[in-house]
């Protein structure tokens, strides 16, 4: 059975370090050349690998392998946010810790960043289908939300729309990020404690 057929818990060792040397190729790759230009055969180079069948061997196509990039990258996030998130107490510092956390992957992680962003430009431009599972999580604001909740239930925050609000956080978020992309120059510090501070008095309880 070829490897990319076989149950994730059923691959080697050495399977798991190709697959994983193939993400980080192609997450390179996207953010070097963009999707359009993304294809094995580039991603097949940067990797150094002998052919573009070692891809194929290991992922069924683009859909699958950029499922998995997308997925390799919002863990890396998600894991960077629940540390920064733990170390607090009260809902109002883990939203303060949750904003941090957006600028702080990306001023560790640019090339992650960039991939991601095409693989959201990817998704919303239609280029490529089988990645709507991928694009709900990119997108998803359940963990905001519930922490929103739960700052409410703890007398906290004040009573607004939760989805609302999140919405808002992370739109505010992408807006700054997406600006930093075109002007690196920025200082994503400063924009971070702005972002945190203005949000913090936007949902405090009276």
């Amino acid at each position: 059975m070829m490897a990319r057929t076989a149950n994730p818990n059923n691959r080697t060792f050495t399977q798991n370090a190709r697959r994983a040397q193939i993400v980080e190729a192609a997450i390179e790759t996207l953010a070097e050349s963009g999707y359009a230009k993304a294809s094995f055969t580039r991603i097949s180079r940067q990797a150094q690998l002998s052919s573009t069948g070692m891809i194929s061997y290991h992922f069924s196509g683009k859909p699958e392998m950029f499922a998995e990039v997308a997925r390799t990258i919002v863990e890396k996030a998600e894991r960077i946010a629940a540390a920064r998130m733990s170390e607090e107490h009260t809902c109002r510092g883990k939203l303060r810790a949750y904003i941090a956390s957006s600028f702080d992957f990306v001023a560790r992680y640019p090339v992650h960043t960039q991939a991601l962003t095409e693989i959201a430009r990817m998704v919303r431009d239609q280029q490529i289908t089988g990645l709507e599972n991928i694009e709900r999580s990119i997108m998803s604001v359940d963990r905001l939300v519930t922490l929103l909740e739960q700052g409410h239930r703890a007398g906290e925050f004040a009573g607004f729309d939760c989805f609302t609000m999140a919405l808002a956080v992370r739109g505010a978020i992408e807006g700054v990020l997406s600006h930093h992309l075109c002007e690196v120059s920025m200082d994503l510090d400063r924009c971070a404690r702005e972002l945190a501070a203005l949000f913090d008095r936007c949902t405090q309880a009276a």
